[in-house]
């Protein structure tokens, strides 16, 4: 029993140390949706005026909470966009890994936990956690 405990707390350390190391690698990130926009100008001649047409676009707007209100930046279009992707995806990534992080701290702090009540029954059983009598010996206390 004590041996599968031993196993199953380095298990748990290797895998706490795996996520730390994966979040260590955790490059440029935001939170948010990238979402294209279209619109219409507004010019009766214009082409996003006749039925059926999108209208202008697409921009890309990002849009994220603060405080509980959205809000929004427009990302411009080319090799903002692209790169807005990934920040959004390396945000979604550190989410999860923290997530895991958090899911195996517990579990190993339950474990560790389980341990030491476990060496506690233990040492309990053996007796070695009564205190010592402070009393001293009758020949020692006699003074002859």
């Amino acid at each position: 029993m004590e041996t599968s405990r031993g196993l199953l707390l380095e298990e748990l350390t290797r895998q706490r140390n795996e996520i730390r190391a994966e979040l260590a690698e955790i490059g440029d990130m935001r939170p948010g949706t990238l979402m294209p926009r279209f619109r219409k100008c507004g010019k009766p001649n214009c082409h996003c005026a006749k039925d059926g047409s999108p209208g202008h676009g697409p921009s890309w707007a990002l849009t994220w909470k603060v405080e509980g209100k959205t809000t929004a930046k427009i990302i411009p279009e080319g090799p903002a966009v692209e790169l807005t992707k990934e920040h959004i995806a390396e945000f979604r990534r550190f989410r999860e890994l923290s997530r895991k992080l958090v899911e195996v701290n517990e579990k190993l702090c339950d474990a560790k936990l389980k341990t030491s009540k476990a060496d506690a029954e233990a040492t309990a059983k053996k007796g070695a956690s009564k205190a010592g009598s402070k009393r001293k010996s009758s020949r020692n206390s006699t003074g002859s």
